[in-house]
């Protein structure tokens, strides 16, 4: 019998944010077992422990139908159940070793302000020509006119590549009805995990919707690892707010699937150039259980 637990992260409440499996012993299981097991939770992703020790973990992660090479909310909810394992301290950065290298934890605040911090990959960036704008908007199911021509169009990766679309406001972001086989043909042609749409609310402070059907998908609830890329992106273009060396802000997502979750984002800079990632948020354990290897998925 295999424990798992259910956790959802960007949240302090059951339901809301992303929900994530978490199998903190999966060192018996095969690679088809592991598949099987992310199909039977049927979460946006489940992450496998594949080797755990107080130095530091080693991680798989995997959609319902994939493998994949990195997920944040699956990684913070990993870092929470860390943390009652009492592997995951203040003060004390924990190491996981995922297939994009290795990514920091480190906990903040106190039991009733609990957050998890991870350090994410290098951020990376490669340009979009103008051209696609018309493409991306049949696959939203909108005009062009409504991508913002002001805040990037460009394809970024903190840890998996994701297109990322400007849109003009929230309430534009809201009412988009996205066509997935365009947006998996999109995704596929372009190499990338997801197509990323965000609108400003603030300053700092950004709406969006994330469509990965190419890994599994339709529509992830809330998306740890592109919103610090988004975050990342906006800050290498001087479009943040900086104070020091240090930009922030603060990502808002899953509202329109009735989970809101909110990633909260730190970006170091040298100059226009990002040397770290770090996002955090808030998770909280919904449920446990146990699943015998080769049972059907349900």
């Amino acid at each position: 019998m295999i424990g798992y637990s259910e956790v959802y992260a960007f949240t302090d409440t059951p339901g809301f944010g992303n929900r994530a499996g978490v199998v903190l012993d999966a060192r018996t299981l095969s690679d088809r077992q592991m598949q099987a097991l992310a199909r039977h939770l049927d979460a946006p992703e489940t992450v496998f422990v594949t080797d755990l020790d107080r130095r530091g973990a080693t991680v798989r992660y995997f959609t319902p139908t994939q493998e994949i090479e990195f997920c944040g909310h699956a990684t913070l909810a990993l870092g929470l159940m860390l943390a009652q394992q009492g592997l995951l301290r203040h003060g004390q950065d924990y190491p996981l070793h995922t297939l994009v290298g290795t990514v920091p934890l480190r906990l903040d605040g106190d039991n009733q302000e609990l957050r998890i911090w991870m350090q994410q990959p290098e951020l990376d960036v490669r340009p979009l020509p103008g051209a696609l704008r018309a493409e991306f908007a049949e696959a939203l199911g909108i005009n062009e006119r409504v991508i913002h021509r002001g805040l990037p169009l460009a394809a970024a990766s903190a840890g998996g590549w994701s297109a990322f679309v400007p849109l003009l406001d929230q309430m534009i972001l809201d009412a988009l009805e996205p066509d997935l086989d365009r947006i998996r043909t999109i995704s596929e042609s372009l190499g990338i995990v997801s197509v990323y749409a965000y609108a400003p609310v603030g300053v700092n402070r950004f709406a969006a919707r994330d469509f990965a059907p190419a890994v599994g998908i339709p529509e992830d609830p809330v998306t740890g690892s592109a919103g610090g890329a988004l975050l990342g992106l906006l800050a290498s273009q001087g479009r943040l707010p900086v104070r020091g060396d240090r930009a922030a802000g603060t990502v808002y997502q899953g509202h329109v699937l009735g989970t809101p979750g909110e990633v909260e984002v730190e970006v170091l800079l040298r100059g226009d150039r990002v040397t770290a990632i770090r996002v955090g948020g808030r998770a909280v354990m919904d449920r446990e259980g146990h699943w015998l290897p080769d049972t059907p998925a349900r």
